[in-house]
């Protein structure tokens, strides 16, 4: 009987350290699955943080794109109303919004050019203390709207389609309203100064 209880209590033994020692096995393979299930939410979580600042980026960069060429506000009369100039992507458009930025641009319209057609178009002497580069091209034909440079330190509108003959830089463009064409058109003529003028200033 002694044996047979020596024997029991030697299995009884055997058997209490097997299920410890499964206990300890189940419990560290839990512990290393919810570390595992941990690392990975986290890596998730980072790659998604990642993926929005990049986003973002993305974003600011198409919006300095955008407005990289940049606008000016132009007035036809100390008292006219505001049309916005939309600017090319050059250098020369780059120098004008840069001068005009320092110091407002108060302009003089000449109309007493005898090969110019005013029935469509308009120009503007700048200063020649102003130094802008520019990049002529032969232009065929133009829309209303647009603006070019044409040496020395001219700005030429055109309100009007027209054909042409002539070189010029590009500079950019209004929209050609008709509220727009009207206001170029009956710009008035200065008290006491014998023209018109154009105010051009950075918004």
């Amino acid at each position: 009987m002694k044996s047979k209880g020596m024997v029991f209590m030697s299995l009884f033994l055997f058997i209490a350290v097997m299920m410890s020692g499964c206990g300890a096995s189940d419990e560290k393979e839990r512990q290393d699955t919810d570390r595992a299930a941990s690392v990975s939410q986290e890596s998730k979580t980072s790659d998604e943080n990642a993926a929005v600042s990049t986003d973002g980026q993305d974003e600011s960069a198409d919006d300095t794109e955008k407005v990289s060429a940049g606008e000016l506000e132009v007035c036809f009369g100390d008292k006219g109303n505001p049309f916005m100039l939309q600017l090319n992507d050059s250098d020369t458009a780059a120098a004008i919004a840069r001068y005009v930025g320092t110091s407002d641009w108060r302009l003089p319209i000449y109309e007493d050019d005898e090969d110019a057609d005013y029935d469509v178009m308009q120009y503007y002497d700048i200063p020649s203390s102003y130094d802008i580069p520019s990049k002529p091209e032969k232009v065929t034909s133009v829309k209303a709207g647009e603006v070019y440079y044409s040496d020395p330190n001219r700005i030429v509108l055109f309100y009007q389609d027209a054909g042409v003959s002539e070189e010029y830089t590009p500079v950019g463009h209004f929209d050609a309203t008709d509220e727009f064409v009207e206001a170029v058109k009956n710009n008035p003529v200065l008290e006491g100064w014998g023209n018109k003028i154009v105010l051009i200033t950075k918004p």
